[in-house]
């Protein structure tokens, strides 16, 4: 038997909701859609997102829709940094980036 995956979802998040699961099939199947369309689809979020942000019904799909909450961090990113990232991946990102800015400063 699988975990029950259903969640309410208030009124006003419904448009985003869908919208998002249609974003999570296309990051699954990433060409599924041309990059306009997938441009498109991103910009409609981005302008759901303006419409809720700050709503706290938000946090449940952010926490179950991947692509959703990497847009809602990306857009918070001046504020926030990577808040929603796991910080090992983050702290490995930092490092990473380091000895590659490292390596390229390296005379040869």
């Amino acid at each position: 038997m699988s975990p029950d995956t259903t969640i309410r979802i208030p009124a006003r998040l419904q448009t985003l909701a869908a919208t998002a699961m249609l974003l999570e099939k296309l990051e699954r199947l990433p060409r599924s859609a041309s990059a306009g369309q997938y441009r498109a689809l991103v910009g409609q979020v981005h302008r759901l997102l303006d419409d809720v942000d700050g709503d706290p019904a938000l946090e449940s799909l952010l926490n179950r829709l991947p692509a959703l909450a990497e847009l809602h961090e990306n857009r918070h990113y001046a504020q926030a940094g990577l808040c929603r990232s796991p910080l090992d991946d983050a702290v490995q990102a930092e490092r990473q980036a380091r000895e590659l800015i490292e390596k390229l400063n390296t005379p040869r």
